[in-house]
Protein backbone atom coordinates (compact mmCIF):
# COMPACT_ATOMS: atom_id res chain seq x y z
CA UNK A 1 0.00 0.00 0.00
CA UNK A 2 1.05 3.33 -0.76
CA UNK A 3 2.63 5.50 1.81
CA UNK A 4 2.50 3.28 4.27
CA UNK A 5 5.11 3.64 7.66
CA UNK A 6 7.30 0.42 7.68
CA UNK A 7 6.50 -2.20 9.98
CA UNK A 8 8.75 -2.59 13.21
CA UNK A 9 8.19 -5.85 14.57
CA UNK A 10 8.65 -6.63 18.52
CA UNK A 11 8.96 -10.83 19.32
CA UNK A 12 9.92 -13.01 21.37
CA UNK A 13 9.48 -17.06 22.07
CA UNK A 14 8.19 -17.99 25.28
CA UNK A 15 8.98 -20.83 27.14
CA UNK A 16 5.19 -22.19 27.63
CA UNK A 17 1.67 -20.95 27.67
CA UNK A 18 1.10 -19.60 30.74
CA UNK A 19 0.45 -15.91 32.16
CA UNK A 20 3.37 -16.39 33.69
CA UNK A 21 5.23 -16.12 30.10
CA UNK A 22 3.44 -13.95 28.20
CA UNK A 23 5.30 -11.21 26.49
CA UNK A 24 6.04 -8.45 28.36
CA UNK A 25 9.89 -7.78 28.14
CA UNK A 26 9.19 -7.06 24.37
CA UNK A 27 6.01 -5.35 24.91
CA UNK A 28 7.15 -2.82 27.36
CA UNK A 29 9.49 -1.62 24.24
CA UNK A 30 7.27 -1.74 21.70
CA UNK A 31 4.65 0.23 23.58
CA UNK A 32 8.31 2.96 23.99
CA UNK A 33 8.63 2.89 20.38
CA UNK A 34 5.20 3.69 19.64
CA UNK A 35 4.84 6.48 21.68
CA UNK A 36 8.59 7.86 22.00
CA UNK A 37 8.79 11.32 19.81
CA UNK A 38 11.40 9.71 17.77
CA UNK A 39 9.77 6.51 16.27
CA UNK A 40 5.95 7.88 17.26
CA UNK A 41 5.70 9.05 13.40
CA UNK A 42 8.31 6.98 11.85
CA UNK A 43 7.02 3.75 12.11
CA UNK A 44 4.20 1.36 12.68
CA UNK A 45 4.72 -1.18 15.30
CA UNK A 46 3.16 -4.89 16.23
CA UNK A 47 3.91 -7.45 18.82
CA UNK A 48 4.27 -10.78 17.87
CA UNK A 49 5.16 -13.60 20.40
CA UNK A 50 5.84 -17.67 19.65
CA UNK A 51 5.24 -20.40 22.02
CA UNK A 52 8.18 -23.33 22.59
CA UNK A 53 5.19 -25.48 23.80
CA UNK A 54 3.74 -24.97 19.91
CA UNK A 55 7.24 -26.45 18.95
CA UNK A 56 8.26 -23.08 16.97
CA UNK A 57 11.31 -23.40 15.71
CA UNK A 58 13.75 -20.84 14.11
CA UNK A 59 11.98 -21.18 10.31
CA UNK A 60 8.45 -21.30 11.38
CA UNK A 61 9.10 -17.97 13.59
CA UNK A 62 10.80 -16.30 10.83
CA UNK A 63 8.65 -17.31 8.02
CA UNK A 64 5.35 -16.22 10.08
CA UNK A 65 7.36 -12.41 10.50
CA UNK A 66 8.45 -12.51 6.59
CA UNK A 67 4.52 -12.58 5.72
CA UNK A 68 4.00 -9.29 7.36
CA UNK A 69 6.43 -7.66 5.46
CA UNK A 70 8.61 -6.23 8.59
CA UNK A 71 11.92 -3.78 8.13
CA UNK A 72 13.05 -4.17 11.48
CA UNK A 73 12.62 -7.41 13.82
CA UNK A 74 13.34 -6.60 17.55
CA UNK A 75 13.91 -10.18 19.75
CA UNK A 76 13.18 -10.47 23.41
CA UNK A 77 16.22 -13.05 24.05
CA UNK A 78 16.09 -15.43 27.21
CA UNK A 79 18.46 -18.43 28.53
CA UNK A 80 16.01 -20.76 27.14
CA UNK A 81 15.10 -19.08 23.43
CA UNK A 82 18.36 -17.78 22.52
CA UNK A 83 19.94 -20.79 20.52
CA UNK A 84 16.13 -20.75 18.41
CA UNK A 85 16.22 -16.87 17.94
CA UNK A 86 19.62 -16.85 16.92
CA UNK A 87 18.36 -18.80 14.15
CA UNK A 88 15.41 -17.09 13.29
CA UNK A 89 17.76 -13.98 13.25
CA UNK A 90 19.93 -15.77 10.49
CA UNK A 91 17.33 -16.18 8.52
CA UNK A 92 15.57 -13.01 8.57
CA UNK A 93 18.74 -11.14 8.09
CA UNK A 94 19.15 -12.92 4.19
CA UNK A 95 15.76 -11.58 3.19
CA UNK A 96 17.11 -8.24 4.07
CA UNK A 97 15.41 -7.42 7.58
CA UNK A 98 16.98 -5.88 9.96
CA UNK A 99 17.35 -8.00 13.83
CA UNK A 100 17.80 -6.45 16.80
CA UNK A 101 18.51 -8.46 19.93
CA UNK A 102 17.41 -7.23 23.61
CA UNK A 103 17.35 -8.63 27.07
CA UNK A 104 19.61 -10.36 29.87
CA UNK A 105 21.06 -12.81 27.79
CA UNK A 106 21.94 -9.56 25.80
CA UNK A 107 23.19 -6.79 28.75
CA UNK A 108 25.26 -10.16 30.14
CA UNK A 109 27.82 -10.21 26.98
CA UNK A 110 25.90 -7.98 24.18
CA UNK A 111 29.82 -9.20 22.09
CA UNK A 112 28.27 -12.58 21.83
CA UNK A 113 25.21 -11.86 19.90
CA UNK A 114 26.85 -11.35 16.21
CA UNK A 115 23.67 -13.38 14.71
CA UNK A 116 21.79 -9.91 15.00
CA UNK A 117 22.52 -6.89 13.63
CA UNK A 118 22.61 -4.87 17.00
CA UNK A 119 22.81 -5.45 20.69
CA UNK A 120 21.12 -3.54 23.02
CA UNK A 121 22.46 -3.70 26.27
CA UNK A 122 20.19 -2.32 29.26
CA UNK A 123 16.72 -1.09 29.80
CA UNK A 124 15.18 -1.37 25.50
CA UNK A 125 12.61 1.00 26.47
CA UNK A 126 15.65 4.13 26.97
CA UNK A 127 17.44 2.70 23.77
CA UNK A 128 15.98 1.00 20.84
CA UNK A 129 13.53 4.31 19.82
CA UNK A 130 16.76 6.17 19.14
CA UNK A 131 18.12 2.70 17.12
CA UNK A 132 15.07 2.25 15.40
CA UNK A 133 15.05 6.60 14.42
CA UNK A 134 18.67 6.29 13.35
CA UNK A 135 17.44 3.02 11.13
CA UNK A 136 14.73 4.94 9.45
CA UNK A 137 15.80 8.31 9.44
CA UNK A 138 19.55 7.53 8.44
CA UNK A 139 18.64 5.09 5.00
CA UNK A 140 17.37 8.65 3.72
CA UNK A 141 14.09 6.74 3.20
CA UNK A 142 11.64 5.45 6.00
CA UNK A 143 9.91 3.15 3.17
CA UNK A 144 13.46 1.50 2.01
CA UNK A 145 15.97 0.72 4.72
CA UNK A 146 19.75 1.24 2.81
CA UNK A 147 21.77 -1.83 3.98
CA UNK A 148 25.36 -0.87 5.53
CA UNK A 149 24.09 2.05 7.69
CA UNK A 150 25.24 1.73 11.13
CA UNK A 151 24.03 4.13 13.64
CA UNK A 152 26.15 6.14 15.97
CA UNK A 153 26.95 3.47 18.56
CA UNK A 154 29.96 1.85 20.59
CA UNK A 155 31.07 -1.53 18.52
CA UNK A 156 31.75 -4.14 20.79
CA UNK A 157 31.94 -6.94 18.06
CA UNK A 158 32.53 -7.10 14.59
CA UNK A 159 28.63 -7.60 13.04
CA UNK A 160 27.55 -6.24 16.48
CA UNK A 161 26.99 -3.32 18.38
CA UNK A 162 26.22 -2.41 21.89
CA UNK A 163 23.94 1.07 22.25
CA UNK A 164 25.02 1.85 25.46
CA UNK A 165 22.31 4.34 28.01
CA UNK A 166 23.15 6.22 31.13
CA UNK A 167 22.54 3.53 33.70
CA UNK A 168 19.39 4.96 35.68
CA UNK A 169 19.23 2.45 38.59
CA UNK A 170 21.16 4.81 40.77
CA UNK A 171 18.18 6.47 41.05
CA UNK A 172 14.89 5.36 43.17
CA UNK A 173 12.77 7.98 40.91
CA UNK A 174 9.84 6.45 38.90
CA UNK A 175 11.17 9.75 36.44
CA UNK A 176 13.55 7.23 35.49
CA UNK A 177 11.44 4.41 34.21
CA UNK A 178 9.65 4.08 31.47
CA UNK A 179 6.53 6.21 31.22
CA UNK A 180 4.19 3.94 28.86
CA UNK A 181 2.53 0.89 30.23
CA UNK A 182 2.11 -1.55 27.57
CA UNK A 183 -1.13 -2.93 29.07
CA UNK A 184 -2.72 0.78 29.15
CA UNK A 185 -2.20 1.32 25.84
CA UNK A 186 -3.43 -1.60 24.44
CA UNK A 187 -0.09 -3.15 23.45
CA UNK A 188 -0.79 -6.19 25.72
CA UNK A 189 -3.71 -7.77 26.31
CA UNK A 190 -3.71 -9.51 29.42
CA UNK A 191 -7.17 -11.78 28.27
CA UNK A 192 -5.75 -13.44 25.69
CA UNK A 193 -2.90 -14.89 28.11
CA UNK A 194 -5.20 -16.31 30.80
CA UNK A 195 -3.25 -13.28 33.43
CA UNK A 196 -0.99 -11.02 33.33
CA UNK A 197 2.57 -10.43 34.60
CA UNK A 198 2.55 -6.96 36.36
CA UNK A 199 5.63 -4.78 37.08
CA UNK A 200 5.52 -2.92 40.49
CA UNK A 201 9.61 -2.20 40.46
CA UNK A 202 12.99 -2.56 38.76
CA UNK A 203 16.14 -3.53 40.70
CA UNK A 204 16.69 -5.30 44.00
CA UNK A 205 18.33 -4.56 47.67
CA UNK A 206 20.22 -7.81 47.14
CA UNK A 207 23.06 -8.72 45.63
CA UNK A 208 23.07 -12.63 45.43
CA UNK A 209 26.14 -14.15 42.84
CA UNK A 210 23.53 -16.19 41.00
CA UNK A 211 21.02 -13.40 39.56
CA UNK A 212 21.73 -10.85 37.44
CA UNK A 213 20.92 -8.12 39.85
CA UNK A 214 24.33 -9.35 41.36
CA UNK A 215 26.26 -6.44 39.66
CA UNK A 216 23.61 -3.86 39.48
CA UNK A 217 22.77 -1.08 41.90
CA UNK A 218 21.06 -2.26 45.14
CA UNK A 219 18.63 0.16 44.55
CA UNK A 220 15.20 0.02 43.82
CA UNK A 221 13.03 1.96 41.33
CA UNK A 222 9.17 1.73 42.12
CA UNK A 223 6.51 2.56 39.39
CA UNK A 224 4.10 5.41 40.16
CA UNK A 225 1.14 4.71 42.21
CA UNK A 226 -1.28 6.45 39.39
CA UNK A 227 -0.22 3.94 37.13
CA UNK A 228 -0.61 0.91 39.14
CA UNK A 229 -3.93 2.04 39.93
CA UNK A 230 -5.09 2.51 36.54
CA UNK A 231 -3.34 -0.83 35.92
CA UNK A 232 -5.45 -2.58 38.70
CA UNK A 233 -8.84 -0.76 37.18
CA UNK A 234 -7.62 -2.52 33.54
CA UNK A 235 -7.00 -5.92 35.22
CA UNK A 236 -10.31 -5.77 36.58
CA UNK A 237 -12.16 -4.03 33.34
CA UNK A 238 -10.92 -7.41 31.45
CA UNK A 239 -11.68 -9.55 34.50
CA UNK A 240 -8.16 -11.15 34.83
CA UNK A 241 -8.30 -13.69 37.09
CA UNK A 242 -4.16 -14.05 37.71
CA UNK A 243 -1.78 -11.95 38.13
CA UNK A 244 2.04 -12.63 38.62
CA UNK A 245 3.73 -9.98 40.13
CA UNK A 246 7.46 -8.94 38.98
CA UNK A 247 8.94 -7.32 42.18
CA UNK A 248 12.14 -9.68 42.87
CA UNK A 249 11.18 -8.69 46.74
CA UNK A 250 8.26 -7.35 47.13
CA UNK A 251 8.09 -7.06 50.81
CA UNK A 252 11.12 -5.00 51.18
CA UNK A 253 9.51 -1.62 51.57
CA UNK A 254 6.51 -3.30 54.30
CA UNK A 255 4.72 0.22 54.19
CA UNK A 256 4.28 -0.08 50.62
CA UNK A 257 3.73 -3.01 50.65
CA UNK A 258 0.75 -3.24 52.70
CA UNK A 259 -0.42 0.03 51.16
CA UNK A 260 -0.49 -2.34 47.67
CA UNK A 261 -1.82 -4.88 48.82
CA UNK A 262 -5.09 -2.97 50.29
CA UNK A 263 -5.45 -1.24 46.83
CA UNK A 264 -5.28 -4.94 45.18
CA UNK A 265 -7.67 -5.77 47.22
CA UNK A 266 -10.00 -2.33 46.94
CA UNK A 267 -9.79 -2.90 43.43
CA UNK A 268 -9.57 -6.76 41.87
CA UNK A 269 -11.10 -8.75 44.92
CA UNK A 270 -11.17 -12.11 42.94
CA UNK A 271 -7.88 -11.99 41.10
CA UNK A 272 -5.22 -14.47 42.44
CA UNK A 273 -1.72 -12.52 43.19
CA UNK A 274 1.69 -14.86 43.33
CA UNK A 275 4.26 -12.65 44.94
CA UNK A 276 7.69 -13.05 45.89
CA UNK A 277 9.10 -12.52 49.02
CA UNK A 278 11.78 -12.38 51.34
CA UNK A 279 10.88 -14.74 54.76
CA UNK A 280 13.25 -12.12 56.87
CA UNK A 281 10.31 -8.97 56.47
CA UNK A 282 7.14 -11.35 56.82
CA UNK A 283 6.48 -9.88 60.12
CA UNK A 284 2.43 -10.71 61.96
CA UNK A 285 0.88 -7.21 60.17
CA UNK A 286 2.49 -8.16 56.33
CA UNK A 287 0.99 -11.75 56.49
CA UNK A 288 -2.67 -10.45 58.08
CA UNK A 289 -2.05 -8.40 55.02
CA UNK A 290 -1.58 -10.72 52.66
CA UNK A 291 -4.77 -12.71 53.68
CA UNK A 292 -7.18 -10.18 52.63
CA UNK A 293 -6.66 -11.03 48.73
CA UNK A 294 -6.34 -14.60 47.22
CA UNK A 295 -2.66 -15.16 46.76
CA UNK A 296 -0.01 -17.24 47.47
CA UNK A 297 4.01 -16.45 48.27
CA UNK A 298 6.87 -17.62 46.17
CA UNK A 299 10.00 -17.64 48.95
CA UNK A 300 13.46 -17.93 48.19
CA UNK A 301 15.55 -20.03 50.79
CA UNK A 302 17.76 -21.70 48.08
CA UNK A 303 20.24 -23.51 50.85
CA UNK A 304 19.30 -24.19 54.70
CA UNK A 305 23.44 -24.03 55.34
CA UNK A 306 24.11 -20.46 55.90
CA UNK A 307 28.13 -21.08 55.23
CA UNK A 308 26.89 -22.02 51.58
CA UNK A 309 24.66 -18.97 51.50
CA UNK A 310 27.72 -16.71 51.96
CA UNK A 311 29.62 -17.73 49.34
CA UNK A 312 26.61 -16.64 47.16
CA UNK A 313 26.21 -13.43 48.80
CA UNK A 314 22.86 -14.08 50.39
CA UNK A 315 22.36 -13.77 54.04
CA UNK A 316 20.66 -16.22 55.83
CA UNK A 317 19.31 -16.49 59.65
CA UNK A 318 18.12 -19.73 60.12
CA UNK A 319 15.99 -19.24 63.67
CA UNK A 320 14.35 -16.08 62.18
CA UNK A 321 13.67 -17.87 58.89
CA UNK A 322 11.95 -20.50 60.59
CA UNK A 323 10.10 -17.91 63.17
CA UNK A 324 8.87 -15.77 59.93
CA UNK A 325 7.38 -18.96 58.35
CA UNK A 326 5.88 -19.87 61.21
CA UNK A 327 3.79 -16.80 61.12
CA UNK A 328 2.74 -17.39 57.59
CA UNK A 329 1.14 -21.17 58.72
CA UNK A 330 -0.32 -19.29 61.51
CA UNK A 331 -2.17 -16.57 59.84
CA UNK A 332 -3.14 -19.15 57.41
CA UNK A 333 -0.97 -17.70 53.81
CA UNK A 334 -0.09 -19.73 51.36
CA UNK A 335 3.60 -19.98 50.31
CA UNK A 336 6.37 -22.32 48.44
CA UNK A 337 9.81 -22.25 48.64
CA UNK A 338 13.17 -22.44 46.39
CA UNK A 339 16.04 -24.63 46.60
CA UNK A 340 19.19 -24.63 44.26
CA UNK A 341 21.05 -27.70 44.19
CA UNK A 342 25.25 -27.54 42.95
CA UNK A 343 25.43 -24.09 44.56
CA UNK A 344 29.63 -23.67 45.56
CA UNK A 345 30.71 -24.95 48.29
CA UNK A 346 27.28 -27.48 49.17
CA UNK A 347 27.31 -31.00 48.96
CA UNK A 348 24.74 -33.51 47.68
CA UNK A 349 24.26 -34.30 51.59
CA UNK A 350 23.73 -30.75 52.03
CA UNK A 351 21.42 -30.35 49.28
CA UNK A 352 19.71 -33.05 51.01
CA UNK A 353 19.51 -31.50 54.14
CA UNK A 354 18.12 -28.44 52.73
CA UNK A 355 15.28 -30.33 51.04
CA UNK A 356 14.25 -31.92 53.80
CA UNK A 357 14.33 -28.48 56.21
CA UNK A 358 12.16 -26.63 53.35
CA UNK A 359 9.64 -29.94 53.50
CA UNK A 360 9.84 -29.47 57.79
CA UNK A 361 8.16 -25.75 56.96
CA UNK A 362 4.77 -26.93 54.94
CA UNK A 363 5.57 -25.21 52.10
CA UNK A 364 2.53 -25.61 49.58
CA UNK A 365 4.80 -26.15 46.69
CA UNK A 366 8.91 -26.41 46.73
CA UNK A 367 10.53 -25.88 43.28
CA UNK A 368 13.79 -27.51 43.26
CA UNK A 369 16.57 -25.87 40.74
CA UNK A 370 19.48 -26.99 39.20
CA UNK A 371 22.29 -23.81 39.37
CA UNK A 372 22.71 -21.99 36.52
CA UNK A 373 25.65 -19.95 36.40
CA UNK A 374 24.55 -17.26 33.97
CA UNK A 375 26.63 -14.55 32.35
CA UNK A 376 26.79 -11.37 33.18
CA UNK A 377 26.80 -12.24 37.19
CA UNK A 378 28.96 -11.99 40.27
CA UNK A 379 28.90 -15.74 40.16
CA UNK A 380 29.96 -16.06 36.43
CA UNK A 381 32.69 -13.56 37.18
CA UNK A 382 33.94 -15.74 40.21
CA UNK A 383 33.57 -19.12 38.64
CA UNK A 384 37.27 -19.74 38.07
CA UNK A 385 37.98 -18.89 41.78
CA UNK A 386 34.80 -21.09 42.64
CA UNK A 387 36.46 -23.99 40.67
CA UNK A 388 32.92 -24.42 38.98
CA UNK A 389 32.81 -26.13 35.81
CA UNK A 390 29.22 -25.33 33.87
CA UNK A 391 27.67 -25.36 30.41
CA UNK A 392 29.29 -22.77 27.76
CA UNK A 393 25.29 -22.31 26.47
CA UNK A 394 21.93 -21.97 27.57
CA UNK A 395 20.92 -22.68 30.22
CA UNK A 396 24.61 -22.46 32.01
CA UNK A 397 23.62 -25.67 33.76
CA UNK A 398 26.87 -26.23 36.40
CA UNK A 399 28.35 -29.57 35.39
CA UNK A 400 30.70 -29.99 38.94
CA UNK A 401 32.39 -28.34 41.22
CA UNK A 402 35.17 -29.17 43.77
CA UNK A 403 32.07 -30.86 46.00
CA UNK A 404 29.25 -31.23 43.91
CA UNK A 405 29.88 -34.46 41.13
CA UNK A 406 27.96 -34.73 37.86
CA UNK A 407 27.27 -37.87 39.59
CA UNK A 408 25.53 -35.84 42.71
CA UNK A 409 23.85 -33.85 40.30
CA UNK A 410 22.10 -36.54 38.26
CA UNK A 411 21.15 -37.63 42.01
CA UNK A 412 19.57 -34.31 43.05
CA UNK A 413 17.67 -34.11 39.50
CA UNK A 414 16.01 -37.33 40.33
CA UNK A 415 15.15 -35.59 43.74
CA UNK A 416 14.08 -32.22 42.25
CA UNK A 417 12.08 -34.60 39.34
CA UNK A 418 10.14 -36.81 42.25
CA UNK A 419 9.61 -33.44 44.32
CA UNK A 420 7.59 -31.78 41.65
CA UNK A 421 5.26 -35.29 40.89
CA UNK A 422 4.84 -36.44 44.08
CA UNK A 423 4.66 -33.04 46.30
CA UNK A 424 3.64 -30.31 43.87
CA UNK A 425 1.42 -31.59 41.28
CA UNK A 426 0.56 -34.22 43.66
CA UNK A 427 -0.87 -31.59 46.14
CA UNK A 428 0.42 -33.76 49.21
CA UNK A 429 1.67 -31.03 51.73
CA UNK A 430 -1.57 -31.70 54.14
CA UNK A 431 -0.21 -35.19 54.10
CA UNK A 432 3.19 -35.16 53.37
CA UNK A 433 4.86 -34.92 57.02
CA UNK A 434 2.20 -36.99 58.44
CA UNK A 435 3.66 -40.13 56.07
CA UNK A 436 7.18 -39.24 56.63
CA UNK A 437 6.23 -38.87 60.74
CA UNK A 438 5.46 -42.59 60.15
CA UNK A 439 8.36 -44.27 58.02
CA UNK A 440 10.62 -42.43 60.06
CA UNK A 441 12.00 -41.50 56.88
CA UNK A 442 13.75 -37.98 55.50
CA UNK A 443 12.04 -36.00 52.70
CA UNK A 444 15.02 -36.47 50.49
CA UNK A 445 15.45 -40.04 50.95
CA UNK A 446 11.33 -40.16 50.27
CA UNK A 447 12.22 -38.49 46.85
CA UNK A 448 14.70 -40.39 45.88
CA UNK A 449 13.35 -44.03 46.53
CA UNK A 450 9.78 -42.70 45.06
CA UNK A 451 11.60 -41.75 42.12
CA UNK A 452 13.52 -44.88 41.42
CA UNK A 453 10.28 -46.69 42.63
CA UNK A 454 8.43 -45.07 40.05
CA UNK A 455 10.27 -45.23 36.91
CA UNK A 456 10.65 -49.30 37.24
CA UNK A 457 7.21 -48.84 36.34
CA UNK A 458 5.79 -49.19 32.33
CA UNK A 459 5.23 -46.07 30.77
CA UNK A 460 5.68 -43.90 33.95
CA UNK A 461 8.86 -42.12 33.24
CA UNK A 462 7.72 -40.94 29.81
CA UNK A 463 4.24 -39.60 31.01
CA UNK A 464 5.79 -38.57 34.54
CA UNK A 465 9.28 -37.34 34.34
CA UNK A 466 10.15 -36.41 30.96
CA UNK A 467 10.14 -32.76 31.26
CA UNK A 468 6.59 -31.66 31.60
CA UNK A 469 4.59 -33.90 33.52
CA UNK A 470 1.65 -34.38 31.32
CA UNK A 471 -0.35 -37.07 33.96
CA UNK A 472 -3.90 -35.89 35.29
CA UNK A 473 -3.55 -35.46 39.80
CA UNK A 474 -5.89 -38.75 40.10
CA UNK A 475 -3.48 -40.48 38.05
CA UNK A 476 -0.50 -38.95 40.26
CA UNK A 477 -2.51 -39.79 43.23
CA UNK A 478 -2.89 -43.36 42.13
CA UNK A 479 0.79 -43.40 42.05
CA UNK A 480 1.16 -41.78 45.54
CA UNK A 481 -0.75 -44.77 46.98
CA UNK A 482 1.03 -47.82 45.28
CA UNK A 483 4.45 -46.44 46.39
CA UNK A 484 3.11 -45.06 50.05
CA UNK A 485 1.77 -49.01 50.16
CA UNK A 486 4.96 -50.38 49.67
CA UNK A 487 6.67 -48.49 51.41
CA UNK A 488 4.19 -49.34 54.67
CA UNK A 489 4.56 -52.78 53.25
CA UNK A 490 8.30 -52.75 53.19
CA UNK A 491 8.29 -50.94 56.69
CA UNK A 492 5.86 -53.24 58.15
CA UNK A 493 3.60 -50.31 58.95
CA UNK A 494 0.35 -52.16 57.71
CA UNK A 495 -1.78 -51.41 60.20
CA UNK A 496 -1.65 -47.61 59.60
CA UNK A 497 -2.07 -48.41 56.12
CA UNK A 498 -6.05 -47.75 55.32
CA UNK A 499 -5.55 -44.55 57.33
CA UNK A 500 -2.58 -43.12 55.31
CA UNK A 501 -5.02 -44.14 52.16
CA UNK A 502 -8.28 -42.55 53.19
CA UNK A 503 -5.96 -39.55 54.14
CA UNK A 504 -4.49 -39.41 50.69
CA UNK A 505 -8.24 -40.13 48.68
CA UNK A 506 -9.95 -37.55 50.99
CA UNK A 507 -7.37 -34.82 50.73
CA UNK A 508 -7.01 -35.71 46.87
CA UNK A 509 -10.72 -35.37 46.37
CA UNK A 510 -11.33 -32.21 48.02
CA UNK A 511 -8.00 -30.41 46.35
CA UNK A 512 -9.68 -31.50 43.00
CA UNK A 513 -13.05 -30.17 44.19
CA UNK A 514 -11.33 -26.84 44.96
CA UNK A 515 -9.39 -27.01 41.47
CA UNK A 516 -12.18 -27.70 38.94
CA UNK A 517 -15.50 -26.61 41.59
CA UNK A 518 -16.77 -30.28 40.50
CA UNK A 519 -18.45 -32.24 42.94
CA UNK A 520 -16.10 -35.30 43.75
CA UNK A 521 -17.27 -38.75 45.51
CA UNK A 522 -14.83 -40.30 47.74
CA UNK A 523 -14.78 -43.46 49.53
CA UNK A 524 -13.07 -44.28 53.27
CA UNK A 525 -12.82 -47.04 55.95
CA UNK A 526 -12.79 -43.96 58.34
CA UNK A 527 -14.73 -42.07 59.27
CA UNK A 528 -14.56 -38.41 57.42
CA UNK A 529 -14.71 -36.09 60.14
CA UNK A 530 -11.71 -37.47 61.52
CA UNK A 531 -9.34 -37.98 58.60
CA UNK A 532 -10.55 -34.33 58.11
CA UNK A 533 -9.28 -33.34 61.71
CA UNK A 534 -5.72 -32.95 63.68
CA UNK A 535 -6.23 -36.58 64.68
CA UNK A 536 -5.01 -37.66 61.17
CA UNK A 537 -1.12 -35.66 61.99
CA UNK A 538 -0.61 -38.89 64.27
CA UNK A 539 -0.87 -42.49 62.30
CA UNK A 540 -0.25 -43.90 65.42
CA UNK A 541 -2.23 -41.99 67.33
CA UNK A 542 -4.81 -41.93 65.05
CA UNK A 543 -5.39 -45.71 64.32
CA UNK A 544 -5.09 -46.53 67.87
CA UNK A 545 -8.17 -44.31 68.88
CA UNK A 546 -10.35 -44.14 65.69
CA UNK A 547 -12.38 -47.02 64.71
CA UNK A 548 -13.21 -48.26 61.66
CA UNK A 549 -16.38 -47.16 59.87
CA UNK A 550 -16.83 -46.92 56.24
CA UNK A 551 -17.76 -43.99 55.18
CA UNK A 552 -18.68 -42.23 51.21
CA UNK A 553 -19.22 -38.91 51.16
CA UNK A 554 -19.54 -36.09 48.25
CA UNK A 555 -17.74 -33.09 48.46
Amino acid sequence: MSGAKPLVIFTTLLIEKSPQALPLGAACVASSVKHSPLTKDLCDVELVSFCKEDNHDASYIASELLKKNPKIVGFSVFVWNRVVLEKAAVLLKEKGVKVIAGGPEVTARPESFSSFDFAVSGEGEFVVPNVIKNLLVESGNSQNLAPGKIPPAEKTHEGSYNFSKTDNSQSSSCADLPQTSPYLDGTLDPSLYGGALWELARGCPFKCSYCYESKGSKKVRQFALDRIEKELELFAEKKVNQVFVLDPTYNANKERAVKLLNLIAKKTPDTFYYFEARAEFIDRQLARAFTKIPCALQIGLQSADENVLRLVNRPFNRKQFVKNISILNEEGVVFGLDVIYGLPGDTFKGFKNSVDFAVSQYPNNLEIFCLSVLPGTDLYDRASELKLTFEEVPPYHIIKSETYSPDDLEKSERIAKACSVFYNEGRAVPWFNTILHACSMRASDFFAEFYDFATKLSGVKEKFFSGTCTAGHSEIETLQCEFVSYKFHQKKLDRLLDAALDIIHFNGAYSRKTDTGKSESVTLKYPAEYIDSEYAMDLNFFVKNVKKHADRIIL
